[in-house]
């Protein structure tokens, strides 16, 4: 499931948006849940994820810069996509890290443009994100938000901070190529993200929120060797 949010005091607009983007995601086989706002405000109250969001830059009360601000302050890591009848607007966008914009009235052409690429770096997972394929559905995930991964079988259980558990097919190899340095494989069937690593003894790691995960006797020494770099590296 993709989350999107469509943020516009347009009501024509934010439904003529909705409509391409679940057209969009139709063809991709690709479920989505999209959530409409009308203002700024009413959008930084809502409590829920969001994966992509659609942006009015011009809106009574907050406008679309300044809730974007907000939003990022605050974590928001989703992919961001402006929509502006003002071209030159756009410059400041790259303060809050918007992925594209879209210029008002909306041409099908140059959203479905946007969208492929913005489908082709969610594929891609960049290098904060994951994207889980489990048969027609697809799901964005967070690198932070994953503990630790552990595979059973021919399958790769995610376990996230928010105790849930996402499960898919995957090679253990591909998935630790994706996530990179930042995570460990402690043993052939778990990897860990030094993130969460409050301490280490006797061949088991202890992770944020009570985890424990076996260390391979074989790559007990590399590991103590990697949590120091990773120190050195990403705590500074």
């Amino acid at each position: 499931m993709i989350n999107i949010a469509i943020c516009d005091d347009e009501i024509h607009m934010s439904d003529s948006i909705k409509e391409l983007a679940t057209s969009f995601f139709q063809k991709k086989n690709i479920e989505i849940s999209v959530c409409q706002f009308s203002g700024g405000k009413e959008l930084l109250a809502y409590a829920g994820t969001v994966d992509i969001l659609f942006l009015d830059i011009q809106m009574a009360g907050t406008d679309g810069m300044e809730t974007a601000r907000e939003l990022r302050s605050h974590g928001f890591q989703g992919f961001l996509i402006f929509v502006t009848v003002l071209q030159e607007m756009v410059f400041q966008s790259f303060e809050v890290q918007a992925f594209d914009y879209l210029v008002k009235p909306l041409r099908a052409q140059q959203f479905e443009k946007t969208m492929e690429r913005l489908y082709q770096s969610m594929g891609n997972a960049g290098k904060t994100r994951l994207l889980v394929r489990k048969g027609n559905e697809s799901s964005i995930v967070f690198f932070d938000d994953i503990i630790y991964c552990e595979v059973i079988d021919r399958k790769v259980y995610l376990h996230l901070k928010t105790s849930a558990v996402v499960d898919y097919y995957e090679k253990i190899e591909r998935l630790q190529e994706i996530l990179g340095k930042r995570f460990y494989r402690c043993h052939r069937s778990y990897l860990i993200n030094l993130k969460y690593l409050k301490s280490y003894r006797n061949g088991t790691a202890f992770l944020e929120g009570g985890k424990e995960v076996p260390v391979s006797r074989l790559r007990a020494k590399e590991f103590s060797e990697v949590i120091l770099q990773y120190m050195k590296a990403w705590r500074g």
